[in-house]
């Protein structure tokens, strides 16, 4: 009786555990985060082209609040992208970004009624301030979206 033995290895990544997660730019809230990270860069554009601010302070507020979540979103898709949250397990990222969205929903309606009311007729401005408008009720979907993830279903007791 003989006995045949067959030995494999394999280098890399297997199939099962890639290190991008592509599929995760085609859900929901994929799809949510890529477009306010478009709308909050357009809105971001319009203001740096824009020729002469009538209102300094409004606007400076909005472009700071326009950069940090453009920034922050980013990340978050980046995070999601290379799957880095499986990586860091203490913290708790549906929570975390729960959190960001709400306070992030309300200081972007803040800046872009701000924006608005001070653009002074300035045609950037006002495409600024819509694209603002546009990314809150991004972030607000993706809030709602993501309230269930975070929380729990409603109505469920602890």
């Amino acid at each position: 009786m003989s006995h045949t033995v067959i030995t494999s290895s394999t280098t890399g990544c297997s199939s099962g555990e890639s290190l991008l997660n592509l599929g995760y730019s085609r859900t929901i809230p994929g799809l949510l985060k890529m477009g306010q990270l478009l709308s909050l860069l357009i809105a971001f554009v319009c203001v740096c082209l824009a020729g002469g601010w009538p209102y300094w302070h409004a606007l400076q507020f909005f472009e700071v609040v326009l950069l940090w979540f453009l920034v922050a979103f980013l990340i978050f898709f980046l995070m999601h992208l290379f799957r880095l949250q499986t990586r860091m397990p203490c913290i708790n990222w549906p929570l975390t970004e729960f959190f960001h969205y709400s306070v992030g929903s309300v200081l972007l309606f803040i800046a872009s009624t701000a924006a608005a009311v001070g653009c002074g007729g300035v045609s950037s401005l006002v495409v600024a301030s819509v694209f603002g408008f546009i990314a809150t009720f991004l972030m607000v979907v993706n809030l709602w979206t993501s309230y269930s993830i975070a929380c729990g279903p409603p109505g469920a007791s602890m």
